[in-house]
C-alpha cells in the first residue's frame, strides 16, 4: 500500500478520533465552565502544570525508541520496567513538593488536587508498552476504539463528579478513572504482555537516544507552559483559568491537527526513509494539509470570539481579548510540530531541541514585560513572538536535510 493510501486511511481513523476527542472535550468544557469558576479551573491547571513538568523532566523516549527499532517485542519488558520506575519517581516528587507548588501559585485550593493527581504517573507506569504497536503497525482502527473507551470513561466520571461536588476534584478523579481503564485495556487488547525481565542494552539505547528527546521535551514544556506559569504566578489562579481555557479552545485544536498527521506520518516517513523524493513529496503534502485544515479555525477565533462568551457565560468574558492572538499562535505551532516529525524521522532530535530553545528564548525575553503591560494578552503575544522567532531555523533545517540527502544520492 502506497504512502497516500496509508495516510488517507490513517488520517481517517486518527482524524475521527481527534474530532471525537475535541468534540467531547468541548462539550465537557461547556458543562464544567457552567459549574466551576475561573479560579477553580486555575487550581486544576496548577496541578496539571506540576504533573507535566515532572513527566517532562523524566522523559525517557521509550516509545520513540520502540518505533525506531525494527523489532519491538524483545524490548517490551525492559521498557515496562523503565516506565514503572519513572512513574514511581514522579509520584513521590509530586506528592512531596505539592505544598511548595501550591504556595508558589498562591493557591491553597490546588494542594489536595496536586496530591491526588500524583497517583496518575504511578498508574501510567504500569501500562503495557506494547500499545506503541497501534502506531508502529498502523493499526489506527483499533487505536480509535481503544482511545474512545478511555475518553468516554474519563469524561463521564469527570462531569458526573464535578456536578455532584461542584469542585475540580471531580476532574482529577475522572482523569484517574481513565488511566485505570487504559491500564486494564493495555493488557487485554495488545500483545505481547511484559514481564519482570530486563535488558541492559535496551536501557542503554534509551538513554543514549533519549537525551535529545528529553531535552527537546523540557524545552517544549517550557514553550507550552512558561506563559501559564507566569500568568498563574503574576496574575493569580483566576487569570490562569481564563488563559488555559482560551489556550485549550484556540491553540490545542490546531496543535491536535498536526498531532494527527504526526501520528500517521512518522511510521510512514520511516518506511520512505530510503526514497528521498517520495519523502519530500510526503512532507510537503503534510505541511500543506495541516495549514489548510487550520485556517478555518483561525478565522472563527479572529472574527467571532464573542461566540464563546455567549456559550460559556459572562464570567469568561476576558476570553475575547486573547482568543484571536492565540489562534494565530496555534497555526504557527501546528506547522512547527509537523516539521518536527521530519527531524525525528532523520534521527535529528537535536534539531527539534535547538528550535524549541529558540522559541523559549524569544518568549522568555518578552514574557514578564508583556504581561506587566498587557496582562493576559501579553502572555499570548509573548508566546507568539517565541514561535515566530523559530520559523527561520525550521526552514533552514528542512532545506539542509533534503540537500544532504540529495548530495548522497
Amino acid at each position: 500500500m502506497g504512502y497516500t493510501k496509508d495516510v488517507i486511511k490513517g488520517v481517517s481513523w486518527t482524524g475521527s478520533l481527534s474530532f471525537l476527542t475535541k468534540a467531547v472535550g468541548f462539550l465537557e468544557t461547556l458543562i464544567l465552565a457552567r459549574i466551576l469558576v475561573p479560579s477553580q479551573f486555575g487550581a486544576y491547571g496548577i496541578a496539571l502544570l506540576a504533573l507535566g513538568l515532572l513527566e517532562t523532566l523524566t522523559e525517557t523516549g521509550v516509545n520513540i525508541v520502540l518505533i525506531q527499532e525494527k523489532e519491538t517485542e524483545p524490548y517490551i519488558s525492559s521498557a515496562w520496567l523503565v516506565s514503572i520506575g519513572r512513574g514511581l519517581i514522579i509520584t513521590l516528587l509530586l506528592y512531596f513538593t505539592s505544598s511548595f507548588v501550591a504556595h508558589f501559585f498562591h493557591s491553597t485550593d490546588a494542594l489536595f488536587l496536586l496530591q491526588l493527581v500524583s497517583l496518575v504517573p504511578f498508574l501510567r507506569g504500569f501500562i503495557n508498552p506494547s500499545v506503541v504497536k497501534f502506531q508502529k503497525d498502523l493499526l489506527f482502527k483499533k487505536y480509535f476504539w481503544y482511545q474512545s473507551i478511555i475518553l468516554f470513561v474519563d469524561t463521564a466520571v469527570s462531569i458526573t463528579l464535578t456536578y455532584i461536588t461542584k469542585q475540580p476534584l471531580g476532574i482529577v478523579i475522572g482523569l484517574l478513572a481513565g488511566v485505570v481503564v487504559e491500564l486494564c485495556l493495555s493488557f487485554f487488547v495488545v500483545k505481547p504482555k511484559p514481564t519482570f525481565s530486563f535488558r541492559k542494552d535496551y536501557v542503554s539505547k534509551i538513554f543514549h537516544r533519549g537525551k535529545w528527546i528529553t531535552m527537546s521535551a523540557i524545552f517544549d514544556y517550557l514553550f507550552f507552559n512558561a506563559d501559564n506559569i507566569a500568568v498563574g504566578r503574576l496574575l493569580g489562579a483566576g487569570s490562569l483559568g481564563v488563559y488555559q481555557l482560551a489556550y485549550s479552545l484556540a491553540v490545542m485544536p490546531l496543535v491536535e491537527i498536526s498531532n494527527v498527521f504526526a501520528f500517521v506520518t512518522f511510521p510512514v516517513f520511516r518506511k520512505l526513509f530510503h526514497d528521498t523524493q517520495r519523502l519530500k513529496n510526503a512532507y510537503i503534502k503534510t505541511m500543506l494539509s495541516v495549514f489548510a485544515l487550520s485556517i478555518p479555525f483561525v478565522i472563527i477565533f479572529i472574527v467571532f470570539p464573542e461566540l464563546f462568551i455567549f456559550i460559556l457565560g459572562k464570567k469568561w468574558e476576558t476570553l475575547v481579548t486573547i482568543l484571536p492572538i492565540l489562534s494565530v499562535l496555534g497555526i504557527v505551532k501546528s506547522l512547527s510540530s509537523s516539521a518536527g516529525i521530519l527531524f525525528l524521522n532523520e534521527i535529528k532530535q537535536k534539531y527539534s531541541t535547538n528550535i524549541t530553545m529558540v522559541t523559549i528564548i524569544g518568549m522568555l525575553a518578552t514574557l514578564i514585560p508583556f504581561i506587566h503591560f498587557f496582562g493576559i494578552f501579553g502572555a499570548g503575544l509573548s508566546a507568539l513572538t517565541g514561535a515566530i522567532a523559530a520559523v527561520p531555523l525550521i526552514v533552514y533545517y528542512t532545506v539542509k536535510i533534503f540537500r544532504e540527502r540529495t548530495g548522497k544520492e
